[in-house]
């Protein structure tokens, strides 16, 4: 039996950008399709009114992946897949997969033998990288850093290390409402030359994208990054 196709929907970083972070052919398969995986369906359908689904979004076969899923819920997910459906999984902003909760489901569908597909979209951590000037060719991404201030500091001075010995860009990201502690520890905790970028609401009208040494931060003082989407690069090469 022929398996549908497992799409991986990307969706963009802000309001109002679709058009221009989205290629024509993505948006022409999200209204086509009929069943979704989506970490939150008020979420998901909003979005699919905005891709101009002609479909009644009450009809869309909507299942939830999300932090809270098990791995035992997962097989349950793929069977429209199975039965010959193709399927779209959205992330709640850019890339499925990528810092993002699908990844297990991915993993599975290919076990099974279903088509992946990944469609072309904006991810926050590549677009950071790409815009930070530190290494494109040796990059880490950490996730988040922990919450703890003693463990944060710890972590963001092995960062650094390990940045300065690989030459080796270090990514991460915070709790929209815990940048500004993050920003503060890097500044108390890194090297004056160590260099740090910040990237806030990437693609969005309020973008800001800027790589200063640690002792620039220090002089020009912190941006606007309280309960806005963040990436950081650290580059110490």
């Amino acid at each position: 039996m022929t398996t549908g196709t497992l799409y991986l929907l990307p969706v963009p970083l802000g309001e109002d950008t679709l058009d221009s972070v989205l290629p024509a052919d993505v948006i022409s398969i999200a209204r086509r399709l009929t069943h979704f995986i989506v970490e939150a369906p008020k979420t998901a359908r909003h979005m699919l009114k905005a891709f101009g689904t002609p479909h009644e979004l009450r009809s869309l076969w909507m299942q939830e992946l999300n932090e809270h899923t098990q791995d035992k819920e997962l097989a349950a997910l793929l069977a429209p897949l199975l039965a010959g459906q193709d399927v779209g999984l959205m992330s709640e902003a850019g890339c499925p997969g990528v810092a993002d909760p699908g990844a297990n489901l991915i993993r599975l569908a290919h076990a099974r033998g279903i088509k992946v597909a990944p469609l072309v979209g904006p991810s926050s951590i590549l677009l950071a990288l790409m815009a930070s000037g530190a290494n494109g060719q040796k990059f880490r991404f950490n996730g988040y850093l922990p919450a703890d201030g003693a463990a944060r500091i710890d972590a963001i001075r092995k960062l650094e290390q390990d940045s300065a010995k690989l030459k080796q860009a270090e990514l991460f990201i915070e709790t929209p409402y815990r940048n500004g502690a993050l920003f503060d520890a890097l500044l108390a905790s890194c090297r004056p030359q160590t260099l740090l970028t910040v990237a806030r609401d990437i693609t969005t009208p309020d973008e800001l994208i800027v790589t200063r040494e640690i002792g620039q931060w220090k002089k020009h003082g912190a941006p606007d990054l309280h309960k806005r989407p963040t990436v950081f690069v650290l580059y110490a090469g």
